[in-house]
């Protein structure tokens, strides 16, 4: 089989499966807590360094709001299965980066790995994030150029894969929907502050030497489960969350 077929085949597979690469990334960062220590053995100045972390991925999911709530139906959605593309996307945050929801994501795992400020899992699961999406990207622009040929190569040819170029932003086809964005988000950004708030449990029992739920992460936890709650019962049970043409 030849590399480009390789990639390709391999980038499908993980297309398909990337819901568990955070769940793999977690577990690495877990065992980079048994040692744990507070930075400059100040709680304060962790939960400061949290809070950034928090900001951090707070960005990343601001980016794929921003992605998310002007795409039309059957683009950039949460395909779980195949690669799928009604229409191009060359406006918006697609006129100055090629993927801006992985871009999204980098920011999001960026946030979170950084909770255990610990050079070797950080490093070993940002490794790991970028060859993953390498091979995904890979996939998702051979796909896009078999389906939509000259128009493709004619976008990507202008438009930078990760790091983007702002001075060639096009506004957006449509208007902005508050309600895509909490229908196909609010699993990701109730997975984040799950993710933190068992990042923040676990270090903190360690450097404590006991269980210790920090109370602000655990009110965040509880809070966003219910808005979790809420709007996975508005998606499943009305039309609510549905916009057309979305």
């Amino acid at each position: 089989m030849a590399l480009a077929e390789e990639l390709e085949r391999s980038g499908n597979w993980l297309f398909r499966w990337r819901g568990y690469l955070p769940l793999l990334a977690l577990a690495v960062l877990m065992l980079g807590l048994r040692h744990y220590r507070y930075l400059d053995d100040s709680p304060r100045l962790d939960d400061a360094w949290e809070l950034a972390c928090l900001l951090v991925a707070g960005f990343g999911l601001g980016i794929r709001a921003c992605v998310i709530g002007f795409v039309p139906k059957d683009t950039s959605g949460r395909n779980a299965r195949e690669q799928r593309a009604v229409s191009l996307n060359t406006t918006g945050l697609y006129s100055v980066v090629r993927h801006p929801l992985y871009l999204g994501n980098f920011f999001v795992f960026l946030g979170t790995i950084g909770f255990v400020h610990e050079w070797w899992p950080a490093t070993a699961c940002l490794l790991g994030f970028c060859m993953y999406y390498e091979r995904i990207m890979f996939a998702e622009e051979q796909f896009l150029r078999a389906r939509f040929g000259a128009e493709y190569e004619t976008w990507a040819a202008a438009t930078p894969a990760i790091v983007p170029n702002l001075r060639a932003w096009k506004r957006p086809d449509l208007k902005f929907s508050p309600r895509n964005v909490l229908r196909r988000e609010y699993n990701n950004a109730f997975s984040v502050v799950l993710a933190m708030f068992l990042l923040d449990t676990a270090s903190d029992s360690v450097a404590e030497h006991r269980l210790d739920p920090g109370h602000w992460w655990l009110y965040a936890l509880i809070a966003g489960f219910v808005a979790w709650m809420v709007l996975r019962t508005l998606k499943r049970h009305t039309e609510w969350l549905r916009v057309e043409g979305r």
